[in-house]
Parts: structure tokens; sequence; C-alpha cells
């Protein structure tokens, strides 16, 4: 069959280990043969970014903005021991880190529904995306270890001259001191990305903090939400018919083991963190899960939400069998393609981009699939399928169903 024509290239950036030979297995046997895939390629790999002094991670992230849609293989995060592995001069920030920070993104992640791998919370019917705030709190935070008596105090001080001061706490002994900081222009772009995501996704939108607790810092966020739903949202949800609310943070949690799902969770940074860990377990593993980044304006990066599977990469060195689950990695491409599909109008690209999915979510319904799964499957009879097996039954499956059409 002729191969699906794109006009406008993909930010595609290459990753580290076990995902990176996933990566080029997916392009190969997934994409090259049905489409004439047009990419704008930047190698992320840990080697790459040390030969460039991170440049090429910023490059990617500034094509991302150029070209408004990118696709991301997982990367290394080097810590010392990596440093010391692979010779680097520094230990590199991440490149997520780095690419959000550039991009202005939120982060949203949703569980991978399919049959025979059942949600431990048995109300749940449909997926529960996490929007995660991926600026400040924690991340960015500055901490004191306290050695003794005194007097501990948040101070600023203007560039005007203003000074403001309030006291944190009396120490009569040892202890520790934490700060945190947000900004208004980054609350206000998480807003505006939970908003347009819920509108693109047509589900309801939950947003929570503890303001009751934090009445300036969490108070705050729910102050802009608030304002920018009213002022430029709230007739556009009411058209989609779908609704914003806000709730504390430990209500949120409450209803949403009680929910049946399908709706978008918008949490602070830690928050967003822990909750979507919490919900890729509960769901199924986080090998299950996709992950995008979306702007203010429109511009996203699809991802996978794990790490760079570094055992099993030791493994595949060794030349021993991997059964390494790639769902994540290729629902990655499958979003990327799917909305470079809906921005250049290319009807037969975004059929693809579906046919795909449904492809890998059929080969598991049929009982083949990797290691992982195989372990917590309700199907009967299963056959655990190699790194490469998997791929190449989604392979035979995809083009069955191509031919279908």
């Amino acid at each position: 069959m002729n191969k699906i024509q794109m006009t406008t290239p993909l930010v595609e950036m290459d990753g580290d280990e076990m995902t990176r030979i996933l990566w080029k297995m997916i392009k190969e046997d997934l994409l090259f043969p049905f489409v004439d895939l047009k990419t704008e390629y930047y190698d992320l790999g840990l080697e790459k970014r040390d030969e460039t002094d991170d440049q090429i991670t910023i490059d990617a992230a500034n094509a991302a903005l150029r070209l408004g849609v990118a696709v991301k293989c997982a990367t290394i995060t080097p810590n010392a021991d990596r440093v010391r592995e692979y010779g680097l001069k520094q230990m590199w920030k991440s490149p997520n880190g780095t690419i959000r920070a550039i991009m202005d993104g939120t982060v949203f992640r949703c569980p991978i529904i399919v049959r025979g791998i059942e949600p431990n919370v048995r109300t749940w019917k449909k997926p529960i995306t996490i929007a995660r705030h991926a600026y400040g709190d924690v991340y960015k935070n500055s901490e004191i270890l306290v050695p003794g008596p005194g007097k501990a105090e948040l101070v600023f001080t203007g560039k005007d001259g203003t000074v403001i001061r309030e006291t944190i706490h009396e120490f009569d002994g040892p202890g520790i001191l934490q700060g945190w900081h947000n900004l208004d222009r980054s609350i206000e772009s998480f807003a505006r990305s939970c908003f347009e995501y819920a509108l693109d996704a047509g589900e309801d939108l939950w947003f929570a903090t503890k303001d009751t607790i934090s009445k300036k810092y969490d108070a705050r966020f729910r102050e802009i939400f608030d304002r920018i739903f009213e002022a430029s949202y709230k007739e556009k949800f009411q058209a989609r018919q779908i609704r914003y609310f806000y709730t504390l943070i430990d209500d949120a949690v409450a209803r949403v083991m009680k929910s049946e799902g399908g709706f978008i969770w918008a949490c602070k940074n830690y928050d967003g963190d822990v909750m979507s860990d919490m919900l890729s377990s509960a769901f199924g593993s986080l090998a299950m899960m996709t992950s995008v980044l979306v702007n203010p304006e429109g511009k996203y990066e699809f991802e996978a939400a794990h790490g760079t599977v570094q055992r099993h990469y030791y493994r595949y060195l060794k030349g021993e069998e991997t059964s390494t689950n790639s769902v994540a990695t290729i629902f990655a491409w499958s979003g990327a393609l799917r909305k470079r599909a809906q921005l250049d109008q290319l009807p037969d690209l975004e059929r693809f981009a579906n046919v795909l999915e449904k492809a890998v979510l059929g080969t598991i319904e049929d009982g083949k699939m990797t290691g992982d799964l195989a372990l917590m499957t309700t199907l009967p009879n299963v056959e655990k399928l190699s790194s490469e097996g998997f791929i190449l039954a989604v392979r035979k499956r995809l083009e069955e169903e191509l031919n279908g059409i």
C-alpha cells in the first residue's frame, strides 16, 4: 500500500538504554512501513547531551515550540553513579525538567485501559488523567539545617526597597527549615493548559489544593484558576457540557477513590508527582501510562511516563532475551502522530494513529503480551513475548486492521 504522507515534521527526541532500543524497533516495524515519516531528529542520549554541554536538549525544546508537536524517548537523569559510568563532564539536569521550563508546559498523565489488566479500584471504569504543575514547590526549594536555638524569618526585599518580614518559628534547639516559591505567570500557564486540555478531551476538570491551611500559597492557585475560568472558559465549558470545580486535596482523594473516572485531576507539583504514581500503580503500571506536556499556546510533547528500563538494557547488552513493555512508547508515537494530523488536517494519518493503538490493545486482549503484563493479567492462557516479539505481534495485527479498513 502507499505510505501515508505527512506535511510538517515532528520533533523526534531519541533517548537512552532499553527504551532507545525499543524506539528503533517501533520506527522500523510499526511506522516506516506505513508512514512517510518526517521528523526533525535530536539525539538526547546521555553521551550526546554531554558532548554538547546539554545544548541539544535546549535546541530540541525550542524546536518543539517552533513545530508544535514533539515525541520523546525516555532519558537518563544522571546521578553520581552515572557520571562515573559514562565519564560525564558534570551531573546534567533532567532533560524533562529543561524541556518543561522552556515550553512552559503542564504534564498530563493518563492510564492506558485494556481488557485483562483490571484497575485495583473496582469503581474505576474510565481513565483518570493527572495534570501536574511542573514548576516550583519542593522541586525548587531552599533548605537549612538549623544548628540550634534562634529565630527563623521569611523575608522579601523588593526592588523598590519594600521589606516584608514574617517570623516562621522560634527554635529552642536543632531543627530544619524549607522555603518554597511559585510564580503567578507559571500558575496562569498551568491553569490555561488545564482548561484547554479539558476542552480538547471533553472531560470535567477537577482542581485541588489545601487553601484552608495554606491561606496565601495554595489560595493563590485557586484564585488564579477561578479568575481565568470565569473570564475565558466558563462559556466554553458550558458549550462542551463539561464542568470545572475546585475542592480540597483530601476531599479530592476521597472522591477519586469512589468515582468511575473519566475526568482530569489538576494538582500542584508535588501532589501530581505522588498521585500520578498512585494512579499508574492502581491502573496497572507506568509502562501503561501516557504522558504529554502541553503549553498554553497549544504546543505538545508526547512521551512514556516511565524511565529507560536500565536493568533490561544490561541484559540486552549481554545478549539475553528481554520482555520489555513498549506500550507507552508506542502510544507516545501514536499520540504525536494524531496531534500532528489534527493540526495539519491529515485524516489518513489520524486514522493510522487510532488503528495503531487499536492493534496494540487488541494484541494484549488476544493474550499476547510482555512479561510484566503476563504477571498481572486476568486473561487465561496468555503468551509471554519478548520485547521484539510483542512489537512484531502488534505489526501483524496492525497490517490486518489496516487491510480491513
